[in-house]
């Protein structure tokens, strides 16, 4: 249980990489969808180029404009892959959840991704975690995608919220959060999110 002084009011998760272990499914659906094209990226490359970052974007990273103009149609396949594997195997942890928990009676929680709703939605529903969050925000409905600010400005507008912190793995995203003008924890990992937001509120008992 928390007993935590509210410096904050509110919580912003990402959700890729943050609440939910999903990156490894993501890079694993692109390296199907590319492989007709001779197109493997590593895994240290997909983790330093391609996350926090649309799909476009990172399509034409790693692709020609040839190859772009062959590959983007493919995008739909791609999350149709990625939405059946999340049916297969919860990306959740169970100290994440159990974090998500413990957080709701004391601040409120929002999601913010680039991701689709779509994406976003059902597993934390399966999860039985959806009811915690007050707010979502996912693509493009909060405006412009991260780094721009709007994702993490229209969250807190939508919470009400005065204070929020801002739970981010990405570099786009932290740059996200701080142009919003809110304070940011870049965690390291998926896996180091109920570890190091409880050891960062702590600082505040």
């Amino acid at each position: 249980m928390l007993n935590y002084i509210l410096i904050f009011d509110s919580i912003l998760f990402d959700f890729d990489g943050v609440l939910a272990d999903t990156e490894p499914i993501h890079y694993e659906c692109w390296l199907e969808i590319l492989a007709p094209f001779g197109i493997q990226p590593t895994w240290d490359f997909y983790q330093r180029e391609c996350i926090g970052i649309s799909d476009r974007l990172m399509v034409e990273r790693i692709s020609t404009p040839a190859l772009f103009d062959l590959i983007w149609p493919k995008y739909a396949a791609k999350q149709a892959l990625f939405r059946h594997k999340l049916t297969l195997k919860s990306p959740f942890l169970t100290e994440t959840t159990t974090l998500v928990s413990d957080l709701s009676p004391h601040y409120k929680l929002a999601v913010v991704s680039s991701s689709g709703r779509s994406e976003v939605e059902p597993p934390l529903v399966r999860a039985g975690i959806r009811e915690h969050f007050q707010a979502m925000v996912c693509g493009r409905e909060g405006g412009n995608l991260k780094p721009s600010p709007d994702p993490y400005l229209h969250a807190a507008v939508l919470l009400n919220a005065k204070k929020p912190l801002v739970v981010e793995d990405s570099a786009a995203g932290e740059t996200s959060g701080r142009a919003a003008g809110f304070e940011v924890l870049r965690v390291t990992s998926a896996e180091a999110v109920p570890s190091e937001l409880r050891r960062l509120l702590s600082n505040f008992r």
